[in-house]
């Protein structure tokens, strides 16, 4: 293992001021972030409204495309969010985009999913029929708590007729207070399996989502916010924009330390009350990383974290992260310097006995 780290790993830098005063739109993933299921994460609508006072805007984004843009503000309103139609972007929308751009105007399409799909397309202009005996040109599918036997079958006929499979994405789960629950993914992945056809995915983490939420929010500067390793963080990475990880929803401390490259994160807060302060970077001392009062080794022996007397840089006050912060940017930069692959899980065991150790695995 080297000692020089010439190119800081992601969750390094931290941020010296506030991302709410730092980037001009928030792009906020929902499920998991603002809310769990029918309940609204304790401290979100506070947080959104110091947010809003620092001058930051607000673009709400969901994989979710069961419901329309105007049932989720109006949710997120009843939870103490206030939200126009107009601040919500769809994996539906995205979709309809998509579909709009490739098969024109009026084009027929067959929706899979919640009113929400249905909607999207007939706001992009094109044309919702019912059946696959109404020769539609693409089957949009996207998540619905009522999907059943025969919409799923109505889009194999499509699709094995020469309709263009597209989904709204592929999350496999969802978050509920029931623990996960079979997202989107899981029932693409049954038109996909018998038609034998792989689907074009047009949200997150794919590029048109981003770019769906730049065109309607017109952002110069955003911040993608989200609790997804594998959509938000990879999304926001493959379109160059900084992201910050939550801890609110699915992703728990193992999984963030056995992050690929792809999907760490450039910030790390419990919730989304990270808007509204500075994050503390991670710096090299030697072969060590520290992170305010925390240093962290990666050796052949395994992971170390230990704390010090005292944070030694006069940086943030420690949110309780600090010690996460340092054992992440430590193992990645030595993946980096061993020149190991991208899946780093093989150091699970080691990972899940440091995290255990300073009561870090359990948040």
């Amino acid at each position: 293992m080297t000692s020089e780290h010439p190119s800081p790993p992601p969750l390094a830098r931290g941020a010296a001021q506030a991302p709410d005063t730092l980037h001009d739109v928030a792009l906020l993933d929902l499920d998991g972030v603002l809310y769990v299921g029918p309940d609204a994460v304790p401290g979100a609508a506070e947080a959104l409204e110091r947010a809003r006072a620092a001058g930051m805007r607000l673009g709400f984004v969901t994989n979710n495309a069961a419901r329309t843009p105007q049932e989720v503000a109006a949710h997120l309103t009843d939870l103490g969010m206030p939200a126009d139609a107009g601040d919500v972007i769809t994996s539906s929308q995205a979709a309809a985009t998509v579909v709009a751009q490739r098969f024109g105007d009026g084009a027929a399409v067959l929706p899979v999913g919640g009113p929400g799909v249905a909607a999207a397309l007939r706001d992009a202009g094109l044309r919702v029929v019912d059946s696959a005996e109404d020769d539609p040109v693409a089957v949009v599918q996207g998540y619905g708590r009522d999907v059943g036997w025969t919409q799923l079958a109505e889009a194999v006929v499509a699709v094995r007729g020469g309709a263009t499979h597209v989904a709204t994405n592929a999350d496999a789960t969802i978050p509920s207070p029931r623990g996960v629950l079979p997202g989107n993914g899981a029932l693409v992945g049954v038109v996909s399996t018998v038609t034998g056809q792989q689907p074009l995915v047009t949200g997150k983490p794919d590029p048109a989502m981003h770019a769906e939420c730049v065109r309607r929010t017109g952002a110069r500067s955003p911040l993608v916010v989200g609790d997804r390793l594998d959509t938000d963080i990879e999304g926001g990475r493959r379109v160059g924009a900084p992201t910050l990880l939550v801890l609110s929803g699915v992703t728990t401390p193992a999984d963030l330390l056995a992050a690929g490259p792809e999907a760490r994160p450039d910030l790390l807060a419990e919730d989304v009350g990270g808007l509204d302060r500075p994050h503390p970077g991670v710096r090299a001392e030697g072969e060590a990383w520290r992170c305010g009062a925390w240093v962290a080794t990666a050796g052949d022996d395994g992971l170390e974290l230990r704390r010090t007397d005292d944070a030694a840089d006069g940086g943030p006050e420690d949110d309780g992260l600090d010690g996460l912060r340092a054992l992440c940017v430590a193992h990645w930069a030595a993946t980096v310097d061993r020149g190991a692959p991208a899946d780093v899980r093989a150091a699970d065991d080691a990972a899940r006995e440091a995290l255990g150790r300073w009561g870090l695995a359990g948040r």
